[in-house]
């Protein structure tokens, strides 16, 4: 069953750091030209945070994240990752990757994605 599943969340200190990854399972990542990286808090929209293409050549930070927040891929693990330092409150919330198939224009950010995974909790709490 083609899927992505993200791991990696937790509970963690302001100021912390967690690393998260999004893997897939019966399809090749390299085979989409872009992975996404989006978090919805509780009673809030969705939203974009981060994403890379197929190279990696393209890469967009949401403003709220840039700085503490680093998106990177192997292609060899068929997995990308989030890298999030210097953790605050704010980025408390269901963290979902997703991909997309065929190349659009704008901000990555705000394409819309095909495949999505079910998602890894992120807690910021002292």
């Amino acid at each position: 069953q083609v899927q992505l599943v993200e791991s990696g969340g937790g509970l963690v200190q302001p100021g912390g750091s967690l690393t998260l990854s999004c893997a897939a399972s019966e399809f090749t990542l390299s085979n989409t030209v872009m992975v996404g990286w989006f978090r919805q808090a509780p009673g809030k929209e969705r939203e974009g945070v981060s994403c890379i293409s197929r190279s990696g050549g393209t890469i967009d930070y949401a403003n709220s994240v840039k700085g503490r927040f680093t998106i990177s891929r192997d292609n060899a693990k068929n997995t990308v990752y989030l890298q999030m330092n210097s953790l605050k409150p704010e980025d408390t919330g269901v963290y979902y990757c997703a991909t997309r198939n065929l190349w659009s224009s704008g901000s990555c950010l705000s394409w819309s994605y095909d495949q999505w995974g079910q998602g890894t909790q992120v807690t910021v709490s002292s």
